[in-house]
């Protein structure tokens, strides 16, 4: 066996699968450090991955499919934000709504591009002079995605957003403590409805990646459940941006080896494997005590005068 193929090969891999993952992570990290539990990311990535390629598709440019995708995802955010801060509607079915309407307007919007392949799907990079490293050049640096490496610099940038700014600091006190945000001044309704805007984004593009690069071509439900893994790590990386990057390569790395081991062990345990990960995952947060380390105020309704 050649471990420095398999090494290179799950890593590659990785990396490409993780992407949207990271996106749509690092969206909801912020989302919820608001206040905000948006469950609706899978229906945000499906409209976002159906946009993206329409649009690709119409216009014959990829990134404008990815604008798209963003703002679309963006402007479905902003229902569950009407729904949940200024409603103060349940934000748990709220989501689950989002998530039925997305699949199901998507696949009615989208039933007559099924099986027609992207004409100019989004290019790959390959970074000059790092791919020629040994083992590391090859799994990181070569036929990856633009959005990648973007991710991994907006992973950096969110988390030092998040702890070392002012902004990070409103951000984490509407989520912590709404009332007490308010009462300094700090607007909380629009901090959760700009954090979700946010979020909503980051999920259309983590969608409209999708379409556009990683499968460029239309199916319908082609998110396949990633929007409930991105809950999953959200909660696996403590709400922190930097830890979501180690959380998304050791689930998508599972992912990739569900494949290459199926010579050895049946393809149903293989293909359970990375979703029993994030099960397990979510278990050993509950018994840590994640809920401590969780937004003090999340998925808790704000009304103005309430303490």
């Amino acid at each position: 066996m050649d471990w420095e193929s398999w090494v290179v090969s799950t890593l590659n891999r990785a990396l490409a699968y993780g992407t949207p993952l990271l996106w749509g992570t690092l969206g909801e990290i912020y989302a919820e450090r608001a206040g905000v539990v948006n469950l609706g990311v899978e229906g945000m990535m499906i409209l976002g991955a159906f946009s993206a390629f329409a649009v690709a598709q119409s216009v014959g440019d990829p990134w404008l499919g990815l604008l798209a995708a963003a703002v679309v995802g963006a402007g479905a955010a902003l229902i569950h934000a009407l729904f949940t801060v200024t409603l103060r509607a349940n934000q748990y079915v709220s989501g689950l709504a989002l998530t039925i309407f997305g699949l199901g307007f998507s696949g009615l919007l989208g039933a007559r591009w099924v099986g027609i392949p992207l004409a100019n799907p989004l290019p790959k990079l390959t970074v000059p002079g790092l791919s020629q490293l040994p083992v590391l050049g090859p799994a990181l640096f070569q036929n990856q995605s633009y959005l990648t490496y973007i991710g991994l610099f907006l992973a950096v940038v969110l988390w030092l957003v998040l702890y070392k700014t002012r902004w990070g600091i409103v951000i984490r006190s509407v989520g912590e403590s709404p009332a007490t945000a308010d009462a300094l001044g700090v607007n909380v309704f629009l901090v959760r409805y700009l954090c979700l805007a946010f979020g909503g984004a980051m999920a259309g593009v983590a969608g409209g990646f999708l379409s556009v690069e990683y499968r460029p071509a239309w199916t319908e439900g082609m998110t396949a459940g990633t929007g409930w893994i991105v809950i999953a790590l959200t909660i696996f990386a403590a709400w922190n941006p930097l830890r979501a990057v180690w959380g998304v390569l050791l689930f998508s790395g599972l992912y990739h080896l569900a494949y290459r081991l199926q010579a050895w062990f049946p393809p149903e345990f293989l293909k359970l494997m990375p979703y029993a990960f994030a099960i397990l995952v979510l278990a050993i947060a509950g018994l840590r005590g994640a809920r401590q380390l969780a937004p003090g105020a999340l998925g808790i309704p704000y009304t103005r005068g309430e303490k």
